[in-house]
């Protein structure tokens, strides 16, 4: 079976969120199953830099103006790329500018996306082709979408990584991305008057998953679905949706063996991660106290990940004597709480709004507890 994921990111090569551990790790799995997997990703800067060996497999003059597909490798994984500089070759963010505004052409960005997916079917590259192509939240929703206007050359999954983040766009979009009007209707990719490309990934695909067995429950109520529960029940009635859990990739996460690790350490060894704890706690800025917990919070901040929760709860813990870190990306309706909360607490709380991989390593390394408040499962 030969199988396309088809993406936005991958770690470590460019990371926003979950969907990049996914990845980087779902694919090399697969392959030591015996799979022919291969994944597709736009030519972002940082992904083009990863894949020095990429070479031109052919060119396309699309809706959204002249590409190259490229092939390489990363770790033994076969990688496509879609280069095409004036939509992806940009600083930043894959999907907003500096002042957090999302880029004005991301509907023809993350539709080429899904188009070039569904052209991998139909022979774009004339040595492979997939027959499954796999796509991954909105960014490559379309993918399904174009395959049903071809005909399904291939099958398709789509899989939500998270529902909140829809890709929605404004309806006189369908004239510019090369799918049928008839394509936009409730029972295709129309979502409150507008092209959702999160709804066209799970209308048009051949089975959805979710990224935990509670999740895909949690996603067919009202209250966690974002106005998608209707379409997700009726494919969990009819079998299309599944729950599959995301595991840990203890090649990566393993504090024996890390050597970004300050001190490593097992089960057996657990008087080493004092060490781990002490340089965290300089480093941020802490007081350096090996008598206190040191709690840990890694997560974007914003409403569904439960972080007015820890706000709020933050008066209570200091009586308790804890040291706090918050290792996060900034979202403005968050920053102003918590900057008034850390004129209150030197010494005990650090805050930083750029996250690496360094620095999430030694936290998960050094932290007593971490706590991960959430709304929904997916958070979590």
């Amino acid at each position: 079976m030969q199988v396309l994921h088809v993406c936005s990111e991958m770690f470590p090569l460019l990371k926003t969120g979950g969907l990049a551990d996914v990845i980087g790790a779902l694919p090399a799995a697969q392959i030591a199953d015996g799979v022919d997997v291969r994944v597709l990703l736009p030519g972002f800067p940082d992904i083009r830099r990863g894949i020095p060996d990429a070479h031109v497999v052919s060119r396309r003059d699309t809706f959204a103006g002249k590409i190259s597909l490229l092939f390489g490798h990363y770790n033994g994984v076969g990688i496509y790329l879609i280069d095409a500089p004036h939509l992806y070759e940009r600083p930043g963010s894959p999907y907003h500018d500096t002042n957090l505004y999302a880029y004005t052409d991301n509907v023809l960005r993350f539709a080429l996306l899904g188009w070039v997916g569904c052209e991998m079917a139909c022979g774009l590259d004339p040595f492979w082709r997939p027959d499954v192509v796999h796509a991954h939240d909105w960014h490559a929703g379309l993918a399904p979408a174009y395959l049903a206007a071809r005909g399904r050359p291939a099958k398709s999954v789509f899989t939500v990584h998270n529902l909140a983040y829809q890709g929605m766009f404004y309806a006189k979009h369908m004239d510019d991305i090369e799918l049928p009007w008839s394509f936009f209707n409730m029972h295709g990719l129309e979502f409150n008057g507008q092209l959702s490309f999160l709804k066209a990934g799970l209308y048009y695909a051949d089975h959805i998953t979710a990224v935990s067995p509670t999740y895909a429950r949690e996603i067919t109520e009202p209250q966690f679905a974002y106005g998608m529960e209707g379409l997700l029940r009726q494919r969990h009635l009819e079998g299309r949706l599944s729950g599959i859990l995301n595991g840990v990739d203890e090649k990566i996460w393993n504090p024996e063996s890390d050597l970004l690790l300050a001190s490593r350490y097992t089960r057996d060894t657990l008087e080493e991660k004092a060490e781990n704890k002490r340089q965290l706690q300089i480093a941020m800025g802490l007081k350096v106290n090996d008598k206190v917990p040191l709690f840990a919070v890694v997560s974007r901040l914003t409403n569904q990940k439960g972080l007015d929760l820890v706000l709020e709860a933050l008066p209570g813990c200091w009586s308790r004597a804890g040291s706090w870190r918050y290792l996060a990306r900034a979202i403005r309706c968050f920053r102003k709480g918590s900057s008034r909360r850390r004129r209150n607490t030197q010494g005990r709380l650090a805050y930083r709004s750029a996250i690496t991989k360094l620095s999430r390593i030694a936290l998960w390394a050094a932290r007593t507890l971490f706590w991960c408040p959430v709304v929904s499962n997916r958070a979590a």
